[in-house]
């Protein structure tokens, strides 16, 4: 695996909870990466000595803004090219949103801002788009708009990371949950590749709040804060994962005839079909198809005192995590 590109998932908050949404983004959601994680996040990247461009998304990434601010510089100064993606909620106003995206000024080489009816109801997410990228123009900072159609529009989905434009919904996450039943079905045995992501040679991988690598979201190959980056890179065998060789065998369609699982007639496309056979393995295959808020789990906190009494846990879904 040679990457190129590293996509820094700064938390899984979200101030939207938009049905389209492949990490189950909202307001309740948890997970939120420390300046420092994302620091060690570019140092790895740059050991890598392959990736040239560092996205920082989410959820919603400028509801960490400064550690956004922080990660930016970072990835800057190492060299890399920066691009950032948001639902563009800060740019309400003319003034607030020149005010929000002045410190990127130089240091954002690409900022996305998302504007279509999932994201805001009427003229709302038009009236912000137009505000940002007016301030964007002020300030020299590259901005495109990215738009997900209705699921009956006959749009279709980009390969790997969504380009500028308007593109067709993929039904992962909770637009599996919320958006599948307005699409057209199609037969489950013809879902039999992954028309979306190269899982031999990605180029590209996410990492979550937790150090989690993603080759595609919910499925895991290792933690970038336990297994150096480089590592997990030369390890990765895509044939002997227990997800990926399934789908590179014979996409969805393989995933559910090897493990024998039950299944509908029809599905809105192969990420359907591919969230729905995820789910039923997840018990199977919990230290892959992780965590639990790529899947819509709600986070069950409690809060747990070392016998030192210096040292507090959180304790979400089934994992046990420092907070």
């Amino acid at each position: 695996m040679q990457l190129t590109s590293l996509h820094i998932l700064l938390t899984y908050r979200c101030n939207l909870t938009c049905d389209h949404c492949f990490v189950w983004g909202s307001p309740r959601q948890t997970g939120l990466m420390p300046p420092q994680r994302v620091e060690q996040i570019v140092a790895q990247a740059s050991q890598l000595g392959t990736i040239t461009s560092v996205y920082f998304e989410g959820g919603e990434p400028f509801l960490s803004y400064g550690t956004l601010l922080a990660g930016a510089r970072e990835a800057k100064r190492r060299g890399f090219s920066v691009g950032i993606v948001s639902n563009g909620f800060w740019a309400a106003s003319p003034e607030r949103a020149l005010r929000t995206l002045t410190p990127l000024a130089g240091l954002a080489d690409d900022l996305l801002i998302s504007s279509d009816a999932y994201h805001n109801t009427g003229e709302a997410h038009d009236r912000r788009a137009r505000h940002a990228a007016a301030a964007a123009a002020q300030l020299g900072l590259p901005l495109s708009v990215i738009s997900i159609a209705e699921p009956e529009s006959e749009q279709s989905s980009a390969v790997g990371q969504i380009p500028a434009g308007v593109h067709g919904v993929m039904y992962r996450g909770r637009a599996a949950a919320r958006l599948a039943e307005r699409a057209p079905r199609q037969p489950w045995a013809q879902l039999a590749a992954c028309p979306y992501e190269n899982l031999r040679d990605p180029g590209r991988i996410h990492v979550d709040p937790y150090g989690n690598v993603h080759i595609c979201q919910g499925i895991a190959l290792g933690n970038l804060f336990q297994t150096p980056l480089r590592e997990i890179c030369d390890r990765y065998l895509p044939e002997a994962h227990p997800i990926t060789s399934a789908l590179l065998a014979g996409g969805p369609a393989e995933l559910v005839r090897r493990y024998q699982l039950p299944h509908g007639e029809g599905y809105a496309d192969a990420c359907h079909l591919c969230d729905q056979a995820r789910r039923q393995l997840r018990p199977r295959f919990a230290d892959c198809l992780m965590p639990d808020e790529m899947y819509g789990v709600p986070a069950r906190h409690f809060t747990q005192v070392s016998p030192h009494g210096d040292r507090h846990f959180t304790r979400y879904g089934a994992n046990l995590r420092p907070s």
